[in-house]
This record gives C-alpha cells, structure tokens and sequence, in this order.
C-alpha cells in the first residue's frame, strides 16, 4: 500500500486497516508453520505496512492534538 493512499485514509479506515493486516500477520505465520508458505517475504511486508499504518494514524493523531491546542 503506497504511503499517499494511506495519508488520505480516515483515522477509522487506518484503524480498520490496522486490523485486517494484523490478522493477515497472523494467518502467514500460521502458514509458515505448517509450511505452507510459499513467500515468506510476505510476512516482511506486511508487517513493514502494519508500521506504516500505524505511524500515519500517530502523525494524524499528533496533528489533532496540535489544532486543538
């Protein structure tokens, strides 16, 4: 997921998207397990835009707090 399209996402959709990722984590570990992983660098990836998501709904939030001030 490209960095612009996540910037113009809601707080609620980065949340919801924060989700879905994170159990997306957890069925490609589960893969990994039982082997059944053909692309473990997808395991990488996913976790790189789980931090991505998470840092522009901080930088959102951060921006909230600054306007309200």
């Amino acid at each position: 997921m490209d960095l612009k399209e996540l910037r113009q996402m809601t707080p609620d959709e980065l949340s919801e998207k924060a989700k879905q990722l994170t159990q997306e984590l957890f069925n490609l570990r589960f893969q990994l397990g039982t082997g059944r992983l053909e692309n473990p660098m997808q395991i990488r990836k996913t976790k790189r835009t789980i931090a991505r998501v998470k840092t522009v709904l901080r930088e959102t939030e951060q921006a909230d707090q600054k306007t309200a001030s």
